[in-house]
């Protein structure tokens, strides 16, 4: 196909084109956490963690590509709905001939979001090993530590602030007409506001990789799936306050395991 005549068929079909560039996204932060985004080494034909680095510049920049990809395979499954619904809306009100641009700035916007996250998750996870409380698969070795995340996370689910940035969420049209910005600067914009929402509702869902484990690939795709049903099942809300009973119920056991060797 000639390049004029594939610009002209992208013009066409430029739903398209955002929707697979979406899932070629997904795919490849997947495929990047797969072979173990850095973090881990082949031994026996098996993919093991490395023994813990110093913290150099090199490390650290490591850490937080591994943090950033995470967050976009995990959470951009989720906000599809969004973008996809934004970019018809931006069809409807004639920007049809800059669709793929606007829409490539929404998810860029809505990634810049959770790259400060990650940013704030590097420190975290930097702070736990100098502690000497996570393990070389990046999850606590402390009991303590595991309970009371469980805890605080569960009760994060009950609060005003998870509920509302959920409602957000989970309600794609209330979210564009309410934040509508015109232009692929005004579709950077709302993708940073639906990504502060997202933080707001997810955020704390993501210290939970520190009790499973950062670079366990079940425990990433649990929460993962987690917060597809949570943002998309038509009880999502119930959901996410029966999640938070779980969740402080199995931090009050773990603690009460740790209450048990004092006893």
């Amino acid at each position: 196909m000639a390049d004029g005549s594939f610009m002209e068929w992208a013009l066409r079909h430029d739903r398209v084109v955002v929707a697979s560039g979406l899932l070629v996204v997904i795919l490849l932060s997947w495929a990047y956490l797969l072979m173990g985004a850095g973090m881990m080494q082949e031994m026996g034909g098996m993919l093991m963690p490395m023994n813990m680095r110093p913290w150099t510049f090199g490390h650290v920049v490591l850490v937080f590509a591994m943090w950033a990809v995470m967050m976009v395979a995990m959470m951009l499954p989720s906000a599809a709905p969004t973008i996809l619904l934004y970019g018809v809306i931006a069809r409807r009100r004639g920007k049809g001939n800059a669709l793929v641009a606007a829409s490539s700035a929404f998810v860029f916007g809505y990634a810049v979001v959770w790259a400060a996250f990650s940013l704030a998750a590097v420190a975290l996870q930097f702070g736990l090993e100098r502690a000497a409380l996570v393990s070389s698969m990046m999850e606590t070795t402390s009991i303590a530590v595991a309970g009371t995340v469980l805890i605080a996370v569960g009760l994060c689910q009950w609060t005003p602030l998870k509920q509302a940035c959920l409602r957000r969420c989970r309600s794609p049209l209330e979210f564009i007409t309410e934040h509508w910005r015109p232009g692929v600067g005004g579709a950077f914009w709302m993708g940073s506001r639906h990504g502060i929402y997202c933080v707001g509702c997810c955020g704390s869902l993501m210290l939970l990789l520190f009790v499973g484990g950062v670079m366990n690939l079940a425990w990433i795709g649990g929460l993962a799936l987690f917060v597809l049903i949570e943002k998309l099942a038509p009880a999502g809300h119930w959901i996410s306050y029966g999640a938070g009973v779980l969740l402080v119920a199995w931090g009050v056991a773990t603690l009460l395991g740790l209450a048990k060797w004092f006893l």
